[in-house]
């Protein structure tokens, strides 16, 4: 079976955690020249899908990889999900001599190869094609339907979108035509080239299921979701709309079996085209870095923080020195629109910060404690280390007697653990650990005395000139802890 390598098994949010994005992969047949397909197509009939496949079918390629992986297998290191045989071979036979004479790990250079298919979209050669077809390829080999073949060029690849563009020596090459996937409706009809399983010169038809679809892939990537059948084999292949435009490229499938069960996923041309151009240009990609975790804002939520509808994105945590924490980003923001374009979902800003260039300005319209106010941010490059300030000093005299950091808790806080008052322990050892304290958990009185800032509870903790009882809220639960102070540091 002819199928290309990588699976990734993500939990379905939906139904239950065996769901799972399948990476697929995609070849084609030659098939003599017609003319254009009609120029428009409305949505009430089935497209002349024979014409767009006789007209721009040659433009669809079969890429073939071969290279070497690293294969490591420990005591319970294993991938139930490959599809690479010659990788799974190699695993079982270091597990079992593992298994025969002991050792703590094994790991070998195994060969991989694969199959998956791209599209011509320049006379002289360019192609594009997903970054997971051409992952630990050594040598890459195109076909195309005239069955002349081409050992190809990357000229790069980027992971976070999964886009690689590569390069044949050729000139007056068939291409395809570049459609506006913004155009898109839910409901039009799609059809998409491709070799499932290694069945060259496939075609398979569908509907437009939803757009904007966010994955758990962390990529930020907006995909089109159809449920044109695709199959392993079928990655980096063409998705067409009625006019016979290419409006995105075959990426991921959503199964429980590895194979086609009505969910599949289009990388929007659009973003492969912008991708394409940066590493013609430079053979690398920069995706902007903003450096804030959110989740979805839903109903309750919208109400606890006096928004008029669920909308826009909520802002969880700030990494430390990041673009976002720099420009003001707090917990617990409400991010509304950046450059004046609405946020309806937590996706839409990880699509848009994604799709950005480091050291680009944006202006964000936030909405915190119950009203708006404007932040700018320069974002940061995702590709590189973001640079940490010094970290605040420690309070001497809670750290040398009780061994605890603490810090005030955040709106966001606050308002998730219903309390007004409190400090948070960031960190706990000593006097404080052995008593019982954890980290996480909020201070709310200290010998009897409620404190809601760093200051009030060292002060409450020298007037208690011995053991202090602290009432402690930890999750739903509130106790007291009883801590003895150490010694005065020397």
């Amino acid at each position: 079976m002819l199928t290309l390598a990588p699976r990734r098994r993500l939990a379905s949010s939906v139904s239950s955690a065996l769901a799972a994005l399948v990476l697929t992969c995609t070849p084609a047949v030659a098939a003599p020249a017609a003319a254009d397909p009609p120029a428009a197509v409305g949505t009430v009939g089935v497209p002349d899908f024979a014409r767009i496949t006789q007209r721009y079918g040659p433009a669809v390629v079969n890429i073939s990889v071969s290279g070497v992986r690293q294969v490591t297998v420990g005591p319970e290191t294993a991938d139930p999900t490959s599809d690479d045989s010659d990788a799974d071979s190699m695993q079982q036979f270091l597990r079992r001599f593992q298994q025969q004479f002991g050792g703590s790990g094994a790991s070998m250079q195994v060969p991989v190869r694969g199959q998956g298919s791209g599209f011509i979209v320049s006379e002289d050669g360019l192609i594009l094609t997903n970054a997971h077809v051409i992952a630990s390829a050594h040598d890459v080999v195109v076909k195309l339907t005239d069955r002349r073949e081409f050992r190809a060029q990357v000229l790069g690849s980027d992971k976070r979108t999964d886009i690689a563009v590569l390069r044949i020596d050729a000139k007056q090459l068939p291409t395809v035509k570049v459609g506006n996937p913004t155009e898109l409706q839910v409901g039009q009809w799609v059809l998409a080239i491709g070799s499932p399983f290694g069945f060259e010169n496939s075609v398979s038809a569908g509907v437009v299921s939803a757009k904007g679809r966010s994955l758990p892939d962390g990529s930020g990537v907006p995909f089109i979701q159809t449920d044109a059948a695709v199959n392993p084999g079928n990655s980096g292949g063409p998705l067409f709309n009625a006019r016979g435009e290419v409006v995105g490229i075959n990426s991921q499938i959503y199964s429980r079996t590895g194979g086609f069960q009505g969910l599949s996923f289009a990388i929007p041309i659009d973003i492969a085209l912008k991708v394409q151009q940066q590493i013609v240009a430079t053979g690398h990609v920069s995706h902007g870095l903003l450096g804030v975790t959110v989740q979805e804002m839903n109903q309750a939520l919208s109400e606890a923080f006096k928004l008029s509808a669920p909308m826009g994105a909520l802002v969880l945590d700030t990494l430390r020195g990041s673009p976002g924490a720099q420009a003001g980003l707090l917990p617990g923001d409400v991010i509304l629109k950046v450059e004046g374009r609405p946020i309806a979902a937590a996706a839409d800003l990880q699509t848009l910060v994604t799709l950005a260039q480091p050291g680009q300005h944006l202006v964000f319209d936030v909405w915190r404690e119950g009203r708006s106010l404007r932040l700018e941010v320069t974002l940061g490059d995702a590709g590189k280390p973001v640079s940490l300030p010094p970290q605040p000093p420690r309070d001497a005299y809670l750290q040398g007697h009780f061994g605890l950091q603490l810090r005030p808790l955040l709106p966001a806080e606050r308002l998730a653990i219903g309390v007004v008052e409190g400090v948070l322990v960031d960190v706990v050892e000593g006097p404080a650990q052995l008593a019982g304290v954890q980290a996480g958990d909020v201070i709310l009185a200290i010998a009897g005395k409620t404190v809601a800032t760093i200051d009030q509870a060292r002060e409450a903790f020298k007037a208690s000139g011995g053991t202090v009882a602290l009432l402690v809220q930890r999750g739903n639960e509130r106790l007291f802890v009883p801590v003895r102070p150490a010694e005065a540091p020397r």
